[in-house]
């Protein structure tokens, strides 16, 4: 079980490194490009259309055959894809790879977080937060390497050369320490085909939740490093802080979380983390500045990076225990993650086209609001009942 963890860990990690790596050479591919924030945001887009495409034909494939079967070779693409994105010379190439990057990222993200709920059911302790911690631990890393080489003027295809080749050695290095198959193979999926199955309600009712604080989240990363450079004048560099504090106080959050749920309970967490978020992200662009921009993010990290997680959990747990008539696990993380990760990526380029008319600091106030849902959904849909306490 410690070789299955230890497997979930590296995959988080992974995906948070591509991440990091993509994010923090945006402002350098809009100036390559030579496209405005909204031109940006639109190609942006089509990593949300892929990852759309994607996210419900790999949750009934890993309940078919199993998250372990997809998780490999979905991160291997992620990784070649990351690759593809580097040799963009223009927008139209841009857009195209954007799609693929978005296909394999929704693909890993979903079979992996599946695993991950198998593996925090087998060990009957609540470790979904540590899992994302990683990804953020990943994602921080990535960002401070992006923004050093871009401060150091190292070529956008070098970087992610590098950055694919480290993903596929890490993912191959522990091919063998998954659970096999058969740990999450879902007995759902041997019903005839053609017969019905009626999604239940409330999984919508988390994926929007989890949908509010995604679009937070992927706004921090994709107008971050752009809102400090164009509109602050910081330096590649100076540009990529928001980022890397935003990363480190979302893993510092994510490590944390697990403990703060076990204590306060998860529901009662999500509520204050909502209201944390808007309200630190709204004070924070109303001052202004590097200084207002960093503390936004800051206080943005600090409130959002438990929502996803233990949303993810409570999600897993339901379809497990509740719905297991109905609606396999891995379905169940399809399906929030399919609205959750359109926020994700459909949130920033919505910022970017907001950003034309009324400038981005200003457009930045959509998650901040969106933000103050989260608390406000939370308190209306989950339950005690929804939620399965763990050790």
């Amino acid at each position: 079980m410690n070789r299955a963890r230890v497997a979930v860990t590296a995959a988080f990690v992974v995906n948070g490194f591509v991440v990091g790596a993509f994010v923090a050479r945006l402002p350098d591919f809009k100036e390559i490009l030579g496209i405005t924030d909204g031109g940006i945001g639109r190609s942006i887009l089509f990593s949300s259309i892929g990852l759309l495409v994607g996210l419900g034909p790999v949750g009934r494939l890993c309940a078919k055959v199993g998250s372990s079967r997809v998780v490999i070779p979905a991160s291997i693409a992620l990784a070649l894809s990351t690759v593809v994105v580097g040799f963009s010379h223009n927008v139209f190439s841009f857009s195209a790879s954007l799609f693929f990057f978005g296909l394999f990222l929704g693909a890993q993200d979903v079979s992996m977080n599946a695993h991950a709920v198998v593996v925090e059911h087998k060990m009957n302790k609540r470790i979904m937060s540590t899992f994302h911690a990683t990804f953020s631990s990943g994602a921080l890393v990535g960002s401070l390497t992006g923004g050093l080489l871009s401060q150091w003027k190292i070529s956008i295809l070098a970087h992610t050369v590098g950055a694919g080749a480290i993903s596929i050695i890490a993912t191959l290095a522990m091919r063998h320490w998954w659970l096999p198959p058969e740990a999450d193979i879902h007995p759902v999926e041997k019903h005839e085909k053609g017969r019905s199955r009626k999604r239940p309600a409330i999984f919508w009712a988390l994926g929007l939740i989890v949908m509010f604080g995604q679009v937070g989240e992927g706004a921090a990363g994709d107008w971050g490093g752009i809102l400090s450079r164009s509109a602050f004048r910081a330096s590649p560099f100076l540009s990529t802080l928001p980022f890397i504090f935003f990363s480190l106080t979302m893993v510092t959050g994510r490590f944390l979380g697990d403990g703060l749920a076990s204590r306060f309970g998860a529901r009662r967490l999500i509520i204050a983390g909502g209201l944390l978020s808007g309200l630190g992200l709204t004070g924070g662009l109303f001052i202004g500045g590097i200084g207002g921009v960093i503390g936004g993010w800051i206080f943005l990290a600090a409130g959002s990076s438990i929502v996803l997680p233990l949303i993810f959990s409570i999600a897993g747990s339901m379809a497990k225990n509740r719905f297991a008539d109905r609606m396999a696990p891995a379905e169940g993380m399809a399906m929030v993650s399919g609205i959750a990760y359109f926020g994700f990526l459909a949130g920033p380029p919505v910022i970017g086209l907001l950003a034309d008319h009324i400038t981005l600091r200003w457009a930045m106030l959509l998650p901040a609001l969106l933000a103050l849902g989260i608390a406000l959904g939370s308190y209306l849909v989950i339950h005690k009942e929804d939620v399965q306490e763990l050790g």
